[in-house]
């Protein structure tokens, strides 16, 4: 278990990273936002406390992308006018907010689901827009080891403090913003706030997929395996991310083509 939390997420981490360097901040963006990390922080969860407990946790998950939008929501903001330390302290509260109304929350997957919705739309509508820089600068050696090693701390404290959390507390921090934290914290030292714009309006796409693998556990897991229905919801997740590519593809092909009939 203590090799799987040390390793999986900050491969993860780096896959994401080197995915900026070869794809941009985009695609980095989406990766970001998949179930990648929550998924094995919840599936660490439910093996060690049970799968009531787990079934919670991811109703709870599901919730926290509206807190996790809000923090990615008051960084990009922020960024276009402060430095990292005040865009953080910013976003960090903006978060603390959003997550203590969730526990407010009844635990039902109707208000899970409208509030994670809210959470994606806002960031979807209202989110700024920003330019790419001319020239990124690399991303190097040090930064990366500095990734890693946060995923793998995030890792090993969410599971070690589930117990202790309970099952909504446990929710929110498996989906704790601390990808946006590294992420948005290096590349504006790094690139600037139009590289950490671009990114986080890149997590927003990877949102639906994120739900899907959510909701699926908190219905499944109850009165099913653990393992089996974790699989199903990977499965799901990335059938919704298929999907929605494949809607992005086409209306990017008429758009295109409505342009050159014009």
């Amino acid at each position: 278990m203590l090799a799987l939390k040390l390793t999986l997420v900050p491969l993860f981490l780096l896959l994401v990273s080197l995915a900026g360097r070869w794809w941009g901040p985009t695609i980095a963006g989406c990766l970001a936002a998949l179930p990648a990390i929550a998924g094995p922080i919840l599936y660490l969860i439910t093996v060690e406390h049970g799968r009531e407990f787990g079934a919670r946790t991811a109703l709870l998950a599901l919730a926290a992308i509206f807190a996790s939008e809000a923090f990615n929501f008051a960084y990009a903001w922020l960024c276009r006018r402060y430095r990292w330390p005040l865009a953080l302290t910013g976003s960090m509260l903006a978060w603390l907010i959003a997550a203590w109304g969730l526990t407010q929350m009844p635990a039902l997957p109707f208000w899970a689901l409208m509030a994670a919705a809210l959470g994606a739309l806002t960031s979807q509508l209202f989110m700024p827009r920003a330019e790419l820089p001319a020239t990124v600068a690399a991303l190097g050696r040090f930064e990366l080891s500095l990734r890693m090693l946060a995923g793998a701390l995030l890792t090993v404290a969410v599971t070690a403090l589930a117990g202790r959390a309970g099952p909504s507390w446990s929710g929110l921090l498996a989906v704790f913003p601390l990808l946006s934290i590294v992420l948005c914290v290096s590349s504006q030292r790094l690139h600037g706030a139009g590289f950490v714009i671009t990114l986080l309006r890149g997590m927003v796409t990877g949102r639906p997929a994120f739900a899907a693998f959510c909701l699926w556990l908190a219905l499944r897991l109850p009165d099913n395996a653990s393992l089996p229905s974790f699989a199903e919801a990977a499965l799901l997740a990335l059938l919704a991310l298929l999907v929605q590519g494949a809607m992005r593809w086409l209306i990017g092909l008429h758009t295109r083509r409505s342009v050159k009939a014009a």
